[in-house]
């Protein structure tokens, strides 16, 4: 586990996202969502990140069946705010496929970002899973919403909500959750005079945008993390499934959408080192951002037991550090 800089709170160095467990891309069972988790549990894995936003609330019913039978104090727990979740009598009989969940989509998301939205937001999840509270809470991907808002009032009103959740102890940390860098920075350099000293934020969840694959984040987002004390919880560290075999081709899953050739070749140039070096490339895909001092943990999502154990054990193999020295002569990544 690894301290946060600006609270109590310690993060366990590999998390599970739960998304796959709200349907995505795919429809799960019951059955079959209760053994990947059993599988992520028996793997050690003890930090879970879910959001309403994720099959319009089975993600957070699913994964709150399953830590109701574990130990409280024995598991790290996030999920997010900005949507809430309303009747949709419009959409009844049809499939949330939009947003890429095979889930009925007789409920909607509303997006709102006010202190009574953020705080019902909070309640209903907590009624959701039937758990009594929250150790983190993330605004999630304010950059989409729908509303005249500007960016930096959404993530200012959202914010300020926050902190005084955490004020009041309703929550131990608070962050953001982005893939668009322009909203990570925004929160990052958001502030107010504090007396007590504390950083505004506690943590910036980077989906996407600090990968091996490609680090735009590193321009501004992670420097003012750095400078700001926000530790840096990094997602979808294989760029949706590009980085997660040793063979990245053109048909591999990437940001939803097709690869960018000038990706692919450099992908391409990374696993030809990986190969040379022994080094499976999702292993170095789950432990590049790692040699980064600001990153607090890695959260990945598994829909089959086998991944998530793959995953778990890729954490604990050794990269030799002539591997990434390879790649930066060869500026695959950046020094």
């Amino acid at each position: 586990m690894t301290n946060l800089a600006s609270g109590e709170l310690a993060l366990p160095t590999l998390g599970y996202g739960a998304a796959n467990l709200g349907n995505m891309y795919r429809e799960l069972s019951d059955e079959q969502a209760g053994a990947v988790l059993e599988a992520a549990w028996d793997a050690g894995i003890r930090y879970f990140d879910t959001a309403p936003h994720y099959g319009l609330g089975l993600s957070e019913r699913r994964l709150g069946d399953f830590l109701r039978t574990k130990p409280r104090h024995e598991y790290v727990l996030s999920t997010k705010v900005g949507r809430l979740l309303r009747p949709n009598p419009e959409g009844a009989g049809g499939l949330d496929l939009d947003n890429s969940f095979v889930v009925p989509s007789d409920v909607k998301r509303v997006w709102d970002f006010s202190a009574d939205g953020v705080r019902m937001s909070i309640e209903e999840s907590i009624e959701r899973m039937g758990i009594d509270r929250f150790d983190v809470l993330y605004l999630h991907d304010p950059e989409r919403a729908d509303v005249a808002l500007p960016l930096s009032e959404r993530i200012g009103s959202a914010l300020s909500a926050l902190v005084s959740l955490r004020d009041e102890g309703v929550t131990d940390a608070i962050g953001v959750g982005s893939m668009v860098s322009e909203a990570l920075l925004q929160s990052a350099e958001f502030a107010a005079e504090r007396s007590s000293g504390r950083s505004h934020i506690d943590l910036l969840m980077i989906a996407g945008r600090y990968t091996l694959a490609e680090q735009p984040a590193l321009a501004e987002v992670v420097p003012a993390c750095a400078t700001n004390g926000i530790g840096i919880v990094n997602a979808s560290v294989f760029n949706s499934g590009l980085l997660a075999s040793d063979a990245p081709s053109a048909s591999s899953r990437y940001e939803y959408g097709e690869v960018p050739a000038a990706v692919l070749d450099r992908v391409t140039a990374i696993a030809d080192v990986a190969r040379h070096h022994g080094v499976s490339l999702p292993t170095a895909a789950l432990q590049y951002s790692l040699r980064d001092a600001s990153v607090r943990s890695i959260v990945v999502g598994s829909s089959r037991p086998e991944q998530v154990r793959e995953n778990a054990e890729r954490m604990r193999e050794r990269v030799p550090s002539a591997f990434w020295d390879e790649l930066v002569e060869r500026r695959l990544i950046p020094s």
